[in-house]
C-alpha cells in the first residue's frame, strides 16, 4: 500500500514506549533474563525482534572464537565442547537497563515497520542473508516472525529458487499480494502495544488501512529435559506460550466490514447497537445455573484453562494468542463488568465478526461476568 511514513513520530513513539517499559521492569530488578524477554510485553513480535538481536549477537561470538587461526575448531573434540559453552552462555542471558532500552527501541520499529509495510521489511531481511544461504538464514530465523510471517516463511527449502537473492525478493512481493487479503489487521496487531502506549496509526501513516484476519499458530509447552541440552534460541519459541502442544489449524478467512482505521486507544462505552447489551447479560446469567463454574474469579489473564485458552484463541481470536493475552489484561483492568463489556464491544465483537448465538462467544462472556458479579 502507498504510505507517507512520518519517520519522527516512530522514533519518538519507540523511545518512550522503551523508556517506560524500561522504568517498570527494573524498578524492581537489576537486570533481565532471557524468559523475562519473551514475557517482557504484551506483542510477542516485540519480544521476539529483542531475541532475534541477541541470537545474532550470540552467533558473533561464535563467529569470533572461530576465526583465531591457531586452533582446530573443526576438531569433534572441540566442537563437542564449543557447542555446550554456547548453549550455556545462551541460558545466561544478563542485561541491565542501559543495554536493553536501545535493543527495544530498535525491536519497537521493527515491529511497526513489519506490521505495515511486511514486503520491504522481509525483503531486507533476506539481504542480511550471507551468500548462497538464504534458506539457512530463513530457517534459523523464522521462529523469531510473528507479524505476517506468511509473506516469507513459504520459502524455507523452496528447491527452486536456489542461491538468487534477486528471485526471492520477487517471490516476496508476489506472495505479498497473493495473500495480503488474508493477513492479519494492522489494527489489531498495533493493538499489543496500546497497553504501553497507545499508537497512533493515522500519524504514522497519514493514511486508513484496512485488512483481514489471519489464524496463527499456537506453540506447545517446553520439553524440560530438551531444554537442559539445547539453546536457549532453539527453546524461545516453545517456551513464550502456555496453549498447550495442539496442531496448527488450517487457515481460515474471516472478513471484516470496511471501516476506516482509528487510533488504536479506545474510549469504552456500556454497549454499542452492534455488541453486547451488559443489563441483558447480568439478566441472563443471574438466572442460569453453570455447572462447575461457579465462584469469583481472579485475574482472567491467570484463570483460563489450557482447553478455553485454545478454544478462545481459535474460535474469538482468530488463532492470535497475542490478541486474547492482550484482550484479558485489558478487562482485568476495568471496574466493573459494564466496563468490561463496553470494551469487548468496541474493539473485539465487530472487527472478528463475533455471534450471539456462538458457545465460545457465550461462555467468554460468561467468565467475565464470573469476574465481576458473582
Amino acid at each position: 500500500m502507498t504510505t507517507q511514513i512520518n519517520s519522527n513520530y516512530l522514533e519518538k513513539y519507540s523511545e518512550d514506549y522503551a523508556a517506560i517499559v524500561c522504568g517498570q521492569f527494573f524498578s524492581s530488578k537489576p537486570y533481565m533474563t532471557g524468559q523475562d524477554i519473551v514475557q517482557l510485553t504484551n506483542s510477542a513480535q516485540v519480544n521476539f525482534f529483542i531475541i532475534k538481536r541477541l541470537f545474532e549477537l550470540w552467533q558473533d561470538e561464535l563467529a569470533k572464537l572461530k576465526s583465531n587461526p591457531y586452533f582446530d575448531y573443526r576438531d569433534i573434540t572441540v566442537h563437542e565442547a564449543l557447542t555446550d559453552f554456547m548453549n550455556v552462555l545462551s541460558r545466561r542471558i544478563k542485561i541491565e537497563k542501559e543495554q536493553l532500552q536501545p535493543l527495544l527501541e530498535t525491536s519497537i520499529r521493527q515491529a511497526v515497520e513489519v506490521a505495515t509495510d511486511p514486503v520491504s521489511f522481509y525483503q531486507n531481511e533476506i539481504s542480511k542473508a550471507p551468500v548462497g544461504q538464504i534458506n539457512e538464514f530463513l530457517r534459523d530465523n523464522k521462529k523469531y516472525y510473528k507479524w505476517h510471517s506468511q509473506t516469507i516463511t513459504f520459502l524455507v527449502d523452496k528447491a527452486g529458487f536456489g542461491h538468487d537473492e534477486s528471485a526471492y525478493l520477487r517471490a516476496i512481493a508476489a506472495n505479498y499480494q497473493a495473500i495480503q487479503g488474508s493477513l492479519e489487521s494492522v489494527n489489531l496487531l498495533l493493538a499489543t502495544l496500546g497497553d504501553i502506549k497507545p499508537f497512533d496509526l493515522d500519524a504514522y501513516l497519514g493514511q486508513n488501512a484496512q485488512e483481514q484476519i489471519l489464524v496463527s499458530d499456537s506453540m506447545p509447552e517446553p520439553n524440560r529435559e530438551q531444554e537442559s541440552k539445547s539453546s536457549f534460541f532453539d527453546q524461545v519459541e516453545i517456551n513464550a506460550t502456555g496453549i498447550g502442544d495442539v496442531a496448527p489449524e488450517p487457515v481460515r478467512m474471516v472478513e471484516v466490514k470496511p471501516e476506516p482505521a482509528k487510533t488504536v486507544h479506545v474510549t469504552h462505552s456500556n454497549a454499542t447497537s452492534n455488541g453486547f447489551d451488559p443489563y441483558n447479560l447480568k439478566a441472563k446469567f443471574e438466572t442460569l445455573s453453570y455447572k462447575g463454574m461457579k465462584g469469583i474469579l481472579g485475574e482472567l489473564a491467570e484463570s483460563l484453562a489450557i482447553n478455553q485458552r485454545f478454544m478462545f484463541t481459535k474460535e474469538l481470536f482468530d488463532g492470535n494468542a497475542d490478541l486474547l493475552k492482550h484482550a484479558l489484561k485489558s478487562i482485568d483492568k476495568c471496574h466493573s463488568f459494564e466496563e468490561a463489556i463496553g470494551l469487548v464491544n468496541s474493539r473485539y465483537v465487530e472487527e472478528l465478526g463475533w455471534k450471539s448465538d456462538s458457545e465460545s462467544v457465550q461462555e467468554f462472556l460468561l467468565l467475565v461476568y464470573r469476574k465481576f458479579e458473582v
